[in-house]
């Protein structure tokens, strides 16, 4: 899947097009749940996340974000960025709601983990967890 979201910006979910290095770096240095991340995690994250999906201008990685599933009942979403310089079109809207709302992942009950961005995803139907809801923290 291709796709212009705006003029000059495109979606693309094509793993092979995802610059590796350039997620690392963002989400390593820049990203407070990710600080520190080992490039060979990125690494692995890029290969065997269910689906990723990259915002490009111009050709360049400005954007990106994951999904962990099973491929039916359940999705994580994770990792989702858009670069400084790049923020305040409505990408990061419209990149999450292809994210969530296409393909084959549309109808899967989705979760994710935010600090800071819980207007956004209040926007695109998350809210609170249920009282079911439950959590083990990593190490």
């Amino acid at each position: 899947m291709r796709r212009e979201i705006q003029p000059g910006y495109e979606l693309d979910d094509d793993r092979e097009r995802i610059d590796v290095a350039a997620v690392h770096r963002f989400l390593s240095e820049e990203a407070y749940w990710a600080l520190g991340r080992p490039f060979d995690t990125v690494a692995l994250l890029v290969r065997n996340s269910y689906r990723v999906l990259g915002l490009y201008h111009g050709g360049s990685l400005v954007g990106y974000c994951r999904a962990v599933s099973d491929g039916a009942v359940h999705a994580y979403l994770a990792d989702v960025y858009v670069l400084e310089e790049h923020r305040g079109r409505g990408l990061g809207e419209a990149m999450v709601r292809d994210m969530v709302d296409s393909g084959e992942l549309a109808d899967a009950r989705w979760m994710l983990h935010t600090g800071d961005m819980q207007p956004l995803y209040r926007k695109l139907g998350f809210g609170a967890a249920s009282q079911r809801a439950m959590e083990r923290p990593s190490r």
